[in-house]
């Protein structure tokens, strides 16, 4: 009965339990109802046993948080400690190889002239779940409070400094440096609007409530939008795609996912970098490579994990760790995947699977999916 199963409570001791006050008779309640029938319509499990540790009466509440009938329990070894004064908790693991939190009471009593323990047994499986998602949540939270800090102090202290300088009556600047000045504004800025959009998508997906509306996007029309909406001195991004390819995707999780694959080509990669385009009957695959040093083979298992960064190629360039995280995520809910390869002989490429809308089909209605 106690194999696997790691009892959490104290060490056993020679003082033993409290004693309960002992009753008129083993059988009859001071009301005259039977004990037995009381036992068993208890919702919590009631285990009594004996001396010599061993299962002489088991509810079945107590049957069935160990996952075996009460004719199986009654005789066997309870394998536990009886001695803990308050509650403690066991980890049981049942038959069938799963495992439950079980929080345990225990006093003795005697029946007949016989000492008897007799352990309360309740069930928080469920309450431990919670407070381990709490706690990860709040570990989680922790992290992009510590994440976004470090994002923003690099642009905003950038903004601040270019903006004192441009203020200044006493510095004399020539055009030329009043452009470049006001391009890195832009940049930086840039910079804080795309941390703000990551970590909006990963609230969004934390939070499960975004609704995706799938329609027919034709990729090489879209893909050229995109890439002619960059920032001013973004790098040249060569395309490779037949123009009769048409994805079913929402058009905003589109842009988000290879917004953040070429993010990352620009902030990790080098250039020449490229999209290229293939299709099946039923799927397409987007790949964007770049020339850059490539993944080390000890980060790709954590690649697409939320906040992994691999070495940035550029020095004092670095990602947030959210992109290709968000971009797992929202390729999934819309029955897709993403995935890295090695480019050959070097380089990256990040790859996105997407559903492709049958050619030569009317664009009907398009579906409203809530991603999940």
């Amino acid at each position: 009965m106690a194999d696997g199963e790691r009892p959490k409570g104290t060490a056993p001791s020679p003082d033993g339990p409290e004693e309960a006050e002992p009753g008129r008779s083993p059988g009859i309640g001071s009301h005259g109802y039977p004990i037995e029938a009381v036992v068993a319509a208890a919702p919590d499990g009631i285990v009594a046993v004996d001396e010599e540790g061993r299962v002489r009466l088991c509810n079945p509440a107590a049957a069935e948080l160990f996952g075996r009938p009460t004719r199986e329990l009654l005789g066997l070894p309870f394998g536990f400690p009886l001695t803990a004064r308050g509650a403690a908790e066991l980890d049981l693991v049942l038959p069938s190889g799963s495992g439950r939190v079980v929080e345990m009471r225990v006093t003795a009593t005697h029946a007949s002239g016989e000492r008897l323990y007799i352990a309360t047994l309740r069930d928080v499986t469920e309450r431990h779940r919670a407070q381990r998602a709490l706690e990860a949540a709040l570990a989680r939270q922790d992290t992009v409070i510590a994440v976004t800090a470090h994002e923003l102090r690099n642009p905003l202290a950038t903004i601040s400094v270019l903006a004192h300088t441009l203020r200044d009556a006493g510095v004399r600047l020539t055009d030329a440096q009043r452009t470049d000045i006001a391009n890195r504004i832009i940049d930086s800025t840039g910079r804080l609007q795309s941390l703000v959009r990551k970590h909006l998508a990963a609230a969004r997906i934390d939070a499960k409530v975004t609704y995706a509306t799938p329609q027919h996007v034709p990729v090489l029309e879209f893909i050229l939008e995109q890439l002619g909406a960059l920032e001013e001195g973004a790098p040249e991004v060569d395309v490779e795609c037949r123009p009769d390819v048409v994805a079913y995707v929402d058009r905003d999780d589109l842009w988000e996912m290879l917004a953040n694959y070429l993010e990352n080509a620009f902030t990790y990669g080098m250039t020449p970098i490229r999209i290229s385009v293939t299709a099946s009957a039923d799927h397409l695959d987007i790949r964007v490579h770049d020339a850059g040093p490539g993944v080390p083979p000890d980060v790709v298992p954590r690649l697409f994990r939320r906040f992994s960064r691999a070495p940035a190629a550029a020095p004092g360039r670095q990602g947030t760790g959210l992109g290709l995280w968000i971009v797992r995520n929202l390729a999934r809910a819309g029955g897709g995947d993403a995935w890295y390869e090695p480019g050959a002989p070097t380089g990256a490429r990040f790859c996105l699977r997407l559903r492709r809308a049958p050619p030569n089909q009317d664009h009907g209605p398009d579906e409203p999916r809530p991603a999940s």
